[in-house]
């Protein structure tokens, strides 16, 4: 009786060990920078995304200290949408080719900017606010140094940020 109890005892320990982990784990999360997990999202969020993207594929959650965004497929394209912290839908966005831009932006970018390489070119779309629904972010490369573009219909393009 003793060994049982023993082993009794080393199993109570270890379970209480792994639960006061768990829990120190699960608050570290908190002063992470991200958290990820379906589990984690606002409801209003999830029901938001669920609806109007019925037919995503392997959708993956994440949580920041300002937004909550879902990266996922939908008919072959990875997509992002993002939502406010309280479950507000803020856009969506997706990688696409250079060529999908303006030709009047293409120009321009080429112009002003000759010598850059043109390089990861992202689409944000926000069809529920009033303002320009499209907006296109260019990332340029020259030597060391990187910027990103924005063009949009009503304001062509203009310098969005020093990235390096």
């Amino acid at each position: 009786m003793d060994l049982k109890f023993k082993t009794m005892k080393k199993l109570f320990i270890t379970a209480v060990t792994a639960i006061m982990f768990s829990v120190t784990a699960f608050a570290a999360e908190g002063t992470k920078t991200f958290i990820t997990g379906e589990e984690n999202v606002s409801y209003t969020a999830l029901n938001s995304f669920k609806t109007e993207y019925r037919d995503a594929k392997e959708p993956a959650w994440t949580v920041t200290s300002n937004t909550q965004k879902v990266t996922f497929k939908l008919d072959g394209v990875q997509m992002t949408a993002f939502y406010s912290l309280g479950g507000e839908y803020m856009g969506t966005t997706q990688d696409v080719a250079y060529k999908v831009i303006p030709a009047d932006a293409q120009k321009t970018i080429a112009t002003k900017y000759t010598g850059y390489a043109v390089g990861e070119v992202i689409k944000y779309e926000n069809l529920e606010t009033d303002a320009v629904p499209t907006v296109y972010f260019v990332d340029l490369k020259k030597g060391t140094s990187e910027i990103l573009l924005k063009v949009s219909a009503g304001e062509g393009v203009s310098f969005f940020k020093t990235v390096k």
